[in-house]
C-alpha cells in the first residue's frame, strides 16, 4: 500500500477507497417487518428445472429493493443420471431431506422451492410462489439478526447478533455466487446453456444460544470477489425449519 501524507484530504479520500474496496453493507430484518427467504433446490441434471431457475432469477430482480432473499442449492442426486452438476454438494441434499423430515413429505424432489422454511411448492409455479411470496411478506419476524464482516485473503470472518426469544436454532450462513451460465453436454438439459442465480457456494451452520453476539470464519471459493458475491444469513428453528430472521451482506 502507498504511503499516505498526514493530510486531512488525502486521508479522506484514502478512506473512500478502502471502503470502496473492502466495505461492506448489512440488511437486517426488524422485529415485526415481514420477509421472505426463498430456498430453491434445482439441478443441471433435471430438465424441469431450467423454468423455475429463471423465476428465481426474475423474482430476485424485481424484488431486490425489498425483503425477498432468493438461494439456490443445487442437490446431487441427479449427478448420476447423464451429467454432474458442477454446483452441487451433498450437503445441499441432506437440507432438503431435512425439509422433507419436517414436512413429513415421503420424497424430494426438483425443482422445489421453501419459503421461510414453512410452506414448500413446485418452484416453476409462478403463480402460486409470487402469491405465497405477497402473503408471507405481511407475516412480522419474531427475532433480529444483524452481520457484518471482513474479507481477508480467502476467509470471511463474520460478526453476528442474534436477539431472539426463541431456543433450539442455528444461524446458517450462505456463501451466495449471484449468477452463472453453464453448459450442458448430456443428460436431459444436453446441449443447452443453463442460467443460474443466487447459487449456494458454501454452507455454515452454527449453533445458536439466544440473544447471541459471536463471529466465526468461513473459506470462501476459489472465484469469490467482492462483486460477484454475497452472504445471506438466517436463523432457523431446528424442531421446525421456521426461518425467523435474515440479514443480507452485501460487499
Amino acid at each position: 500500500m502507498k504511503s499516505i501524507k498526514s493530510n486531512a484530504i488525502i486521508a479522506m479520500i484514502h478512506l473512500f477507497f478502502s471502503v470502496a474496496v473492502f466495505g461492506q453493507k448489512s440488511t437486517k430484518t426488524e422485529t415485526n417487518k415481514g420477509f421472505a427467504v426463498l430456498e430453491l433446490f434445482t439441478s443441471e441434471g433435471c430438465n424441469s428445472c431450467p423454468p423455475a431457475d429463471e423465476l428465481m432469477g426474475k423474482i430476485q430482480m424485481e424484488y431486490k429493493d425489498q425483503e425477498v432473499y432468493v438461494i439456490a442449492y443445487h442437490v446431487d442426486y441427479w449427478d448420476h443420471q447423464g451429467w454432474k452438476d458442477i454446483f452441487s454438494k451433498a450437503e445441499y441434499t441432506k437440507r432438503q431431506y431435512d425439509y422433507a423430515n419436517w414436512f413429513s413429505l415421503p420424497n424430494v424432489y426438483t425443482p422445489q422451492v421453501i419459503i421461510n422454511g414453512k410452506q414448500e411448492f413446485v418452484a416453476s409455479n409462478e403463480t402460486v410462489v409470487r402469491n405465497a411470496i405477497k402473503k408471507i411478506l405481511l407475516k412480522p419476524s419474531v427475532a433480529n439478526l444483524d452481520l457484518n464482516a471482513t474479507v481477508s485473503s480467502k476467509k470471511l470472518t463474520v460478526n453476528y447478533t442474534v436477539n431472539s426469544n426463541q431456543k433450539n436454532s442455528n444461524l446458517i450462513l450462505t456463501v451466495i455466487q449471484k449468477n452463472a451460465k453453464n453448459a450442458v453436454k448430456r443428460g436431459e438439459n444436453a446441449n443447452k446453456i443453463l442460467s443460474h442465480f443466487q447459487i449456494v457456494r458454501h454452507l455454515h451452520t452454527i449453533k445458536l444460544v439466544k440473544n447471541a453476539t459471536d463471529k466465526t470464519t468461513i473459506s470462501l471459493p476459489d472465484n469469490f470477489n467482492t462483486k460477484d458475491f454475497e452472504v445471506i444469513g438466517f436463523v432457523q428453528n431446528t424442531n421446525t425449519g421456521a426461518i425467523e430472521a435474515v440479514s443480507k451482506i452485501i460487499f
